[in-house]
């Protein structure tokens, strides 16, 4: 079976008026997404922002008269905006989209394996993890520069702190790589839900991983701390971050392009001292030791 789409540019203010009119002619779902090349990095917690610029895709059945959906569409509007048909074959889609995600190694022993992939070396360390609702898959630059380091770090029997830690992919694998205690830090509840249900999947128990709000956080600072999120939290949560690392122990800072880096610096070099930094693509991450 096929399926029609019709794909429409408008404006933000537009958006929910025309969404609700590709519903109302019977548009079985309508997706948003950027038409400017304005990415949205990390929304607040319960923000739903939209880019300025929005593309509208109703997805109809291949029976559709189009002149009367476009009827409908323009006798809302004084101009009709932009908008094209585009015939879309019917595809196995609940398989389609994990056919983009593959395992990854992250250094020389931590694998990074979604559920439906057999681990390339079985006898390395697997993390089992399925793309969810939380950011942190490993495929991204900045997970992935996080991955690495935790992989050529010895921190058996050392503890860490995963600030941010979204799907809790770094805070799981540092348990697997031997840590004796972890604190997985979020102030997403979606993030907290994602990254106990990653843990339950990789056999990790409450005694190994502590997840938490940041109120809830023990006050105790520990050996490594990772933070894998943006520069303007960072910069804020710098104090926090600094109190959280312990003496002699090691900050790892991701989420950064390469012209924040200096901004980032600043905020911490009065408490750390940082190695230089490493580039993946634009992003960047930063390892420091506290003084």
């Amino acid at each position: 079976m096929s399926w029609l789409q019709l794909h429409l540019e408008a404006s933000s203010d537009k958006t929910e008026l025309l969404e609700n009119l590709l519903l109302d002619c019977g548009a079985v779902s309508v997706t948003l997404t950027d038409n400017a090349n304005e990415p949205i990095l990390e929304p607040n917690v319960g923000e739903t922002p939209l880019w300025a610029q929005v593309r509208l895709s109703g997805l109809f059945s291949a029976d559709t008269n189009t002149d009367i959906v476009l009827i409908r569409l323009a006798a809302a509007f004084d101009h009709l905006p932009k908008w094209h048909w585009e015939i879309v074959e019917d595809q196995p889609w609940e398989r389609l989209w994990m056919e983009h995600y593959h395992p990854i190694r992250c250094g020389k022993q931590l694998w990074i394996c979604p559920s439906w992939c057999k681990p390339p070396e079985p006898d390395a360390i697997n993390l089992m993890l399925d793309p969810g609702l939380a950011f942190g898959t490993g495929s991204h630059a900045t997970t992935f520069l996080c991955l690495q380091w935790l992989d050529g770090l010895d921190i058996k029997n050392k503890t860490l702190i995963d600030y941010g830690c979204g799907s809790g992919i770094l805070a799981i694998a540092a348990v697997l790589l031997g840590a004796r205690r972890v604190v997985a830090i979020d102030n997403d509840p979606q993030a907290l839900l994602a990254t106990a249900d990653n843990a339950l999947h990789n056999g990790i128990g409450k005694d190994q991983l502590l997840i938490c709000s940041p109120e809830q956080q023990p006050p105790e600072p520990a050996d490594y701390l990772v933070a894998n999120i943006l520069a303007a939290p960072l910069v804020k949560l710098a104090e926090q971050i600094t109190r959280s690392t312990a003496t002699g122990g090691q900050l790892c800072l991701s989420g950064i392009v390469t012209s924040q880096t200096s901004t980032i610096c600043k905020s911490y070099d009065k408490h750390f001292e940082f190695a230089p930094a490493v580039n993946q693509d634009e992003w960047v991450r930063l390892v420091a030791m506290k003084k």
